[in-house]
């Protein structure tokens, strides 16, 4: 059985000093890779030796040695990423150089090192895969449904209304769309269904 991925529950931070040098790791839930650059711009510090960094964001990923040794940062700090099952997240390790050489081997243990340590003493939460449904249903039965959508960790995405009734987008966790269609048919006594839309 794979281990369920997570994200962040909120940024999270660590350092260590090895050799002199100083590493500062900087983590946050990113939902983008627009999101992870503008999250590196706004906590690379410029006056730091190196800001090397890694994120993943589903099948997207990328990673910056940023000045080390091809392979020696941002590869680690996406293999502590990868290691623990995280998602949805970007990493910034800021070194600043303290005089003594760390080689390769002793970078990629560095960067890595930390980067696992920030994630493994971060709060962490599970993500949840949602579905997408669509459903019609009849005036009188909208305001129970809606009033029941927390229930089932529901959003509603879009609302439309018509002369009889509303149509609704929701997106919810698979595990609950057999349970939300379950209700929509007692609500309706079976004259409405829900049809995934994704």
């Amino acid at each position: 059985m794979t281990t369920p991925l997570c994200t962040l529950a909120q940024p999270a931070a660590a350092s260590q000093e090895i050799k002199k040098s100083r590493f500062v790791c900087q983590a946050a839930p990113v939902s983008s890779p627009a999101a992870a650059l503008a999250y590196l711009d706004a906590v690379a510090d410029s006056q730091a030796t190196h800001n090397c960094w890694a994120y993943r964001i589903g099948q997207n990923y990328r990673f910056s040695d940023d000045g080390e040794p091809t392979g020696t940062a941002g590869k680690p700090i996406l293999q502590a990423i990868d290691g623990q099952s995280y998602d949805q997240v970007m990493l910034v390790v800021t070194r600043w150089y303290g005089g003594i050489k760390l080689g390769a081997g002793g970078l990629m243990r560095a960067y890595g090192g930390v980067a696992a340590e920030c994630l493994r003493l971060a709060a962490r939460v599970p993500l949840v895969h949602k579905s997408e449904v669509m459903l019609e249903l009849p005036f009188a039965s909208l305001a129970i449904l809606k009033a029941r959508l927390g229930d089932f960790d529901a959003d509603c995405l879009h609302e439309q209304f018509g002369a009889d009734g509303a149509t609704l987008r929701l997106a919810l966790p698979d595990a609950q769309v057999e349970a939300l269609g379950q209700l929509l048919a007692d609500l309706t006594r079976g004259r409405s269904k829900l049809e995934r839309s994704d």
